[in-house]
């Protein structure tokens, strides 16, 4: 399935919409042919009030996995945020740093988010990253500890500049853990098994215009495959084509290197 997330997100939701559909349909065909509509309208009554009863049921499932499938894509996005933005006062509150331990600590955050950009996100999106997998933190967090305080003439910008490093480390830690929180296995049962007794309720209701009941199938059947797949990309919001946008690294590392070169170019 993970095939899904890589392809475009109208030809994921194409390819499987066009798939259950399908097999939906010739479900439906086969009961029509074994049923016709004048025996299954006997119990149409009581049929309608029970898909009514079990399709309120399983929406309150799907809508509540929804919305926290769409509250951890959010959360990401906004620790991603969070990530470069804590970057950024680092880098900028380290000018006031004597030197060399200015350059030392500006340099270790540019290794830092280059690493995070060109590598951990991608690693990510394999599963292949742990807490304690990146040099780069602890590179930069061994710059921090090994600096004499008692050079730098601020002492409250290098315990504010400390904070932020602990506030990183943190949203890296939550970035870890959002690309690793995965929707439990007996919820995609619930759903999957939810999803088909809806949709095979529908070949049991005595409709007599079987191309209306066609259409009806169909349409059912769409809806609740966009919501599954909406749910299965939302469940990894560092891989595919909708993941998480990596644009506020970018710019932070933009912004680093361009102050970088301009002090170079001072000298």
């Amino acid at each position: 399935m993970q095939f899904l997330l890589n392809l475009p997100i109208v030809f994921s939701f194409l390819t499987v919409s066009a798939l259950t559909t399908a097999v939906a349909l010739a479900g439906l065909r086969f009961v029509r042919k074994k049923y016709p509509a004048e025996v299954l309208k006997e119990n149409h009554e009581v049929a309608a009030i029970i898909f009514n009863a079990f399709g309120l049921l399983y929406g309150v499932v799907v809508a509540f996995v929804v919305f926290v499938t769409w509250s951890g894509y959010d959360d990401a996005t906004k620790n991603l945020q969070m990530e470069a933005n804590e970057v950024d006062d680092i880098f900028h509150s380290a000018k006031a740093f004597p030197a060399p331990a200015s350059k030392i600590v500006q340099q270790g955050l540019m290794d830092y988010t280059a690493s995070v950009y060109n590598d951990e996100l991608k690693r990510m999106s394999q599963g292949e990253v742990s807490l304690h997998s990146s040099r780069a933190m602890a590179t930069l967090i061994t710059v921090f500890y090994q600096m004499d305080d008692k050079s730098i003439p601020n002492r409250e910008l290098y315990a504010e500049s400390l904070r932020c490093l602990n506030k990183l480390a943190e949203y890296r830690r939550l970035r870890v853990f959002a690309g690793n929180n995965t929707i439990p296995s007996v919820i995609w049962v619930v759903l999957l098994i939810g999803g088909l007794i809806t949709v095979s309720y529908t070949y049991f209701l005595g409709v007599k215009n079987i191309r209306a009941q066609y259409l009806m199938t169909a349409a059912l059947t769409v809806t609740i495959t966009l919501i599954l797949v909406l749910i299965y990309i939302l469940d990894h919001p560092f891989t595919g084509t909708s993941k998480v946008s990596v644009e506020p690294l970018k710019q932070v590392m933009e912004i680093m290197q361009r102050d970088s070169e301009s002090a170079s170019g001072t000298r």
